[in-house]
């Protein structure tokens, strides 16, 4: 008897499209297309590469790569052999990579030598002892790591050419990679991703193959087929680019309109071009995308729909002008996370504007979702806030050798504790409000520093804000805006002041403000409030002492 659901591998994904579809177009990079067919013999050959490399079922992969079609490759070559990907951030410098290296326990590192303006063996160097002579790594301080790959065309001493593993790759036959594919459990762990880190160093969060259960259900109720054509400019080594670009386009057999990185007008050039469908983003990169199409209209009336998560306030303004910019773009709203995969809730097509612009959606099939005091754990009303707790199919199996901060993360029976904030509304939608730690206390009052950032966006002249609380000792907190002004504008404190006061409680009005050119950011295009938190505090204690 047939199982009702038959689990599958994600190293698997593209054999499936190969017999189905292999002469359809998969994957378009720099004016190169990839059929189904053409991923398939990549993937198979980098998955011999590490064979011969001596990877294992449930080694760990480190990929320190841009987005690019290698990486994709990668990705499911080391699944399809039972290894374990571990993404690394491209931001990461020498120091994040000393850690997450040693943390990660990663037997092989896969990297540039250089990639536009960084030096990515250079930074190695600084972390870790590359030999001289040989391809051994034996540097007591990296006691699992055993070997460097280079993608590049120069030889390095101490490292291995992707080229040559390839090459090496060839003595695997067809029997043995069949072998391997054959003993991958889907319940096995098969990547780890370092969380964005927009609260502090990253862990490394752990997920079996079942995300491919919620994604094919998500896949369905959108009518994700292979008609559409996904656009993906996230980067491959966060969530959101990694599951909505490339597994979604392996699960439905679109095409995917991969980019190097997030760059507005090519984004839009290559949406005309291509006549993609789908295009997903944070507000940041929507906001971006908004600009640029008004500076220079292209022709977008191919796009259909694509993630904005919405609820907080700050949010909706951009969802709103969205649809004014692309109108035949239907933003949906949803809540994710790195340990709860994306799309815990997530939009239906017929949701009304209004939920999609100011609510975070209904809980998807594979996910409980319910609203909790986060002090007793207790379930709260509709209505009424309190942490983000969540139950289900994908949520992680815990954090990679933190076994303290996994107990921790969880309630006695079974909930993730999100640390986000939010609450049900009497519609069913749940609304994400802001991270629990993000929320100010300005005199005992609470303040949302999310709505402060929606407020002040209004102002014409201000192109992006961020608040954050920074100490003060009569009050205790104080708000500081972090704001970025547009072209040309002449906006001053007194006119942001101006502007807030009578319309916002006196608390909740910016006590200081910051104006910057940009900000520190995470991979998904967060903006790092840990950074800006403690940028505040040193400033103000620069201040005082001054």
């Amino acid at each position: 008897m047939t199982e009702w659901y038959p689990k599958k591998c994600i190293g698997n994904l593209v054999d499936d499209l190969a017999r189905q579809m292999g002469g359809k177009t998969g994957l378009t990079f720099n004016g190169r297309k990839y059929t189904f067919a053409e991923m398939a013999d990549h993937v198979d050959s980098a998955a011999r590469a590490l064979m011969s490399l001596g990877i294992q079922q449930g080694d760990h992969v480190a990929v320190w790569l841009n987005n690019s079609p290698d990486w994709l490759f990668l990705q499911y070559a080391i699944s399809k052999i039972g290894a374990i990907i571990v993404p690394l951030n491209t931001r990461f410098r020498s120091h994040d990579i000393d850690y997450v290296l040693r943390q990660s326990d990663s037997k092989l590192l896969i990297t540039h030598d250089v990639s536009g303006p960084i030096d990515y063996l250079a930074l190695l160097n600084e972390a870790v002892k590359i030999p001289d002579n040989g391809t051994d790594i034996t540097d007591p301080d990296f006691p699992s790591l055993k070997k460097i790959v280079i993608l590049s065309d120069t030889k390095h001493p101490g490292t291995i050419l992707w080229c040559d593993a390839k090459e090496a790759g060839k003595s695997i036959n067809e029997i043995e990679l069949k072998e391997r594919s054959e003993h991958v459990d889907p319940d096995d762990v098969t990547i780890i991703l370092y969380t964005s880190g927009s609260t502090g160093f990253p862990k490394g969060v752990m997920h079996s193959h079942n995300i491919i259960r919620a994604m094919e259900e998500r896949a369905y109720r959108l009518n994700i087929t292979s008609k559409d054509v996904i656009i993906n400019y996230m980067p491959l080594f966060h969530a959101f680019g990694l599951s909505e670009g490339s597994l979604m386009s392996m699960l439905t057999g679109s095409m995917q309109v991969l980019t190097e990185n997030f760059i507005p007008d090519e984004a839009l050039d290559l949406i005309e071009r291509e006549k993609v469908t789908i295009m997903h983003g944070f507000d940041i990169q929507i906001k971006m995308l908004i600009d640029a199409q008004q500076k220079k209209p292209r022709r977008t009336d191919s796009l259909r729909f694509g993630w904005l998560p919405a609820g907080p306030s700050n949010v909706t303004p951009v969802a709103r002008k969205a649809k004014d910019v692309f109108p035949t773009w239907k933003s949906l709203t949803g809540f994710g996370m790195t340990e709860i995969w994306t799309g815990a809730c997530i939009s239906a097509l017929d949701d009304t504007e209004e939920q999609r612009f100011e609510a975070s959606a209904t809980p998807a099939m594979t996910s409980e979702v319910r609203v909790a005091d986060p002090q007793t754990n207790e379930p709260l009303p509709a209505g009424v806030e309190g942490e983000i707790q969540i139950r289900g199919l994908t949520v992680t199996r815990g954090y990679y050798n933190k076994p303290k901060e996994t107990k921790e993360t969880f309630t006695e029976d079974g909930w993730l504790k999100s640390g986000d904030l939010g609450y049900f509304r009497e519609d069913g939608h749940l609304r994400f409000v802001g991270r629990l730690k993000d929320m100010l206390k300005v005199g005992g009052e609470n303040v949302d520093p999310m709505e402060v950032e929606g407020y002040i966006l209004g102002l014409d002249g201000v192109q992006q804000i961020s608040v954050v609380g920074v100490y003060d000792p009569r009050l205790g907190e104080v708000p500081i805006a972090y704001i970025q002004k547009k072209d040309n504008s002449s906006i001053t404190k007194e006119n942001i002041i101006e502007f807030c006061r009578n319309k916002l409680a006196s608390y909740k009005i910016p006590k200081h403000i910051v104006f910057v050119d940009e900000y520190p950011m995470t991979a998904s295009g967060k903006i790092r409030k840990v950074d800006l938190r403690q940028d505040a505090a040193t400033r103000l204690s620069s201040d005082v002492q001054a």
